[in-house]
């Protein structure tokens, strides 16, 4: 997540009011794939919907679910489930849980960094507790750790090494500095963790510290917590390492990693064969780390390497500074359950609209993610009492609750992989809710065939406390408000970036300290949404854009979006290309096909329209359109893969292999820019064309049946 201003909010209106006004009609405004019948039904049932929602539940989730830390595996977690499960039975939901084995740290092991020489000094490694903040004090709060650590016990001499990237290691060897057999102290930023104990161990290190520096999230930024945003002097981010060349469990790469006593047996490798990280890593806040730095005695760094303590930063210690750092973890089989729920469509139950967010938490996940989850609760409940009215959706709405996301996006990926046959065959989209109301501040990103209904559904639901609409406060004047390309980080990965599924990463975000201790619901009602009124907000627009999903008539994708967005993504690898190789001609046969599925996607909305308005579309035929509109995304799925990695499949996005987070739109060649690489961009302009013409050629064959 990344840190937003905060809005604070004077006082909080009564739910009852400020459900009765956002039932009102905010925007006229024609619904993309309704008949017109149904459409005029559609408005009755949002407006209903909005009038159903009750802003109180939000708060009373979020207050039952993280009033405890409760990481993948622990006792707490399964509190966690069992009371989601309850919950969604109680709301009339159809509800399974599906296990898996996976393997994990297993707990959080035992960790200690020190000053050997020139003085003997242990290092703080948990925040502190604070007067005002009683979750600070809670008795299960752990030291700051890593998952996938290596174990050890190494007392050494120290190098900095920046934010640890590629470039970074580059840099040190470049000034001469010997990395071999010492302990790398890293910030966090710039690249995904893993990488940096990854990038660590291949020189040589023989351990790692990171830490988060003032200057980039600290006390150089502005007040820090409780008096402000910011990570204090005891702030420390977990996280975890994972770094395999897939998402997922770590030993059953494309297969899911099904209990261990289950009939059906999946072959697992070995920890060895996932090449997971060896050497020993743990995080510490800065007031540990300017421990460190005061005593870094070697060559000052270039001023793009100074940092936000008050010493001059250097690239190593020298010999008279020695560190230790001792890590001990176990790793082994731990049991993550999916929780999935289910509210049977009425005529299309076969076709499948998936909500999404992971439950397990870092510490008590009061932002993230839970706020997400103490949202689909309320959804459930909203949902159910318009079903008990006979109130039911066309097509069957899925709430999934993802566990074991923080070690790597696994619980998820392993549910994708389970089910990945019948999630292709009937899976309409999938909307990612991590964290959805961890703040103020409404946005998301999406695959192109899913921008539009997010900014219809932000159109139709009043913004708190003002007189505009989520969507007038998001667009801030702008024709089309910010819409991002989905990257990584979460549990949209094995759907969009493996199966192939249209979808979309959305909710209102807001000041967050990332994994820490303090991500608590002292933090949340003080910083992350005083009013409490954010919870019921997004609640409606995501509703909203669910049961349009699940109601139309025809799915109401923006078939024309894929060539206005692939139009300015090879534009922009063109450039990137040429950059490092200046003779390069351009992706001529990747943009000619582009050109060609303009007109044929502009061609196919047209007449979908048109049959729409004409009512010529009877259930028969909707049914057999919507069946090939399932299709289209998919001519982006390459069995063939990555080069980088072949789980990712889809020639459209992938999570940035070396960052970890980014967005990577057209991987293939994005791949070929990083590694300022010729040889393989004539293949890709080929595997380009002919994925974008594949996608043409079913619109075309979809348009001639219409």
């Amino acid at each position: 997540m990344t840190n937003h201003s905060v809005f604070m909010i004077k006082h909080l209106l009564s739910a009852s009011i400020l459900g009765l006004l956002l039932s009102l009609p905010l925007h006229a405004q024609r619904m993309d794939g309704f008949v017109k019948s149904n459409e005029e039904k559609q408005k009755s049932i949002e407006s209903q919907f909005k009038e159903t929602v009750d802003f109180s539940r939000f708060k009373t989730h979020l207050e039952a679910i993280t009033s405890d830390p409760h990481p993948a595996g622990s006792a707490a977690n399964e509190k966690v489930k069992d009371y989601m499960v309850e919950s969604m039975k109680g709301s009339g939901w159809d509800v399974k849980v599906y296990p898996y084995d996976v393997y994990l740290t297993i707990g959080q092991g035992e960790s200690a960094v020190e000053l050997v020489t020139p003085i003997r000094q242990p290092l703080n490694q948990q925040e502190y507790v604070l007067p005002d903040n009683p979750y600070s004090l809670h008795p299960d709060l752990k030291k700051g750790w890593n998952a996938f650590s290596g174990s050890g016990d190494v007392t050494a001499e120290v190098v900095y090494a920046n934010y640890g990237t590629k470039a970074d290691f580059e840099k040190l060897k470049k000034e001469g500095i010997d990395i071999e057999g010492k302990i790398v102290i890293a910030r966090y930023g710039a690249n995904f963790r893993g990488y940096k104990a990854k990038f660590a161990e291949e020189y040589g290190a023989a351990g790692l510290i990171i830490y988060t520096d003032p200057g980039d999230a600290g006390y150089m930024k502005g007040l820090v917590y409780p008096d402000g945003l910011y990570y204090n002097e005891s702030s420390i981010q977990r996280g975890s390492l994972l770094t395999a060349p897939w998402t997922g469990d770590a030993l059953t790469p494309f297969e899911p990693a099904l209990p261990l006593d289950s009939k059906t047996k999946v072959k697992r490798i070995t920890p060895e064969e996932a090449g997971l990280h060896t050497i020993p890593v743990t995080p510490i806040p800065y007031g540990s780390a300017k421990e460190i730095f005061a005593r870094m005695k070697g060559k000052p760094v270039s001023a793009d390497w100074q940092g936000g303590l008050p010493y001059t930063y250097r690239y190593d210690g020298g010999e008279e500074l020695l560190i230790r750092l001792m890590v001990e973890q176990e790793r082994g089989y731990v049991r993550a359950n999916n929780v999935i729920g289910t509210l049977k469509g009425e005529t299309n139950p076969d076709e499948w609209v998936i909500l999404g967010c992971h439950f397990d938490a870092w510490s008590f996940g009061s932002t993230d993610p839970n706020s997400g989850t103490a949202m689909l609760l309320s959804m459930a409940e909203t949902l159910g009492k318009m079903a008990d009215q006979g109130i039911k959706p066309g097509r069957s709405i899925m709430i999934a609750h993802w566990d074991a996301e923080e070690h790597g996006v696994i619980g998820s990926t392993e549910w994708v992989e389970q089910l990945r046959d019948e999630l292709g065959a009937k899976a309409v989209a999938y909307i990612n809710l991590d964290a959805a109301v961890g703040g103020r501040n409404f946005g998301g990103s999406a695959s192109p065939s899913m921008k539009k209904i997010m900014v219809d559904a932000a159109k139709e639901v009043a913004y708190p406390d003002s007189a505009k609409t989520v969507y007038d406060v998001w667009a801030r004047g702008k024709d089309e408000p910010a819409i991002g390309n989905l990257g990584g980080g979460s549990d949209h990965i094995a759907f969009y970036m493996h199966v192939g599924i249209p979808s979309i990463n959305a909710g209102a975000g807001g000041p967050t300290l990332y994994h820490t201790n303090y991500d608590d619901l002292y933090f949340y009602e003080n910083f992350a949404d005083p009013t409490w009124k954010m919870g019921g907000t997004v609640e409606q627009v995501i509703g909203i854009m669910a049961l349009r999903l699940a109601n139309a008539d025809i799915i109401p994708y923006q078939l024309s979006r894929y060539s206005k967005d692939l139009d300015l993504h090879f534009e922009n690898a063109e450039k990137q290309v040429k950059g490092y190789h200046k003779d390069f001609a351009g992706f001529a046969k990747a943009k000619s096909a582009v050109a060609a599925l303009k007109s044929t996607s502009e061609a196919l909305e047209e007449k979908i329209q048109s049959a729409i308005a004409s009512g010529e579309i009877d259930a028969k035929k909707a049914k057999s359109i919507n069946k090939e509109l399932l299709t289209l995304e998919k001519s982006f799925i390459d069995p063939k893969g990555m080069y980088f990695g072949d789980w990712y499949r889809s020639l459209y996005a992938s999570t940035d292999p070396f960052s970890g987070y980014a967005s990577w739109v057209l991987p293939g060649i994005q791949y070929e820019v990083e590694m300022k690489a010729t040889d393989k961009l004539e293949e890709w302009d080929e595997r380009y064309a002919a994925a974008i013409t594949d996608l043409k050629n079913k619109m075309d064959a979809l348009s001639s049946k219409i």
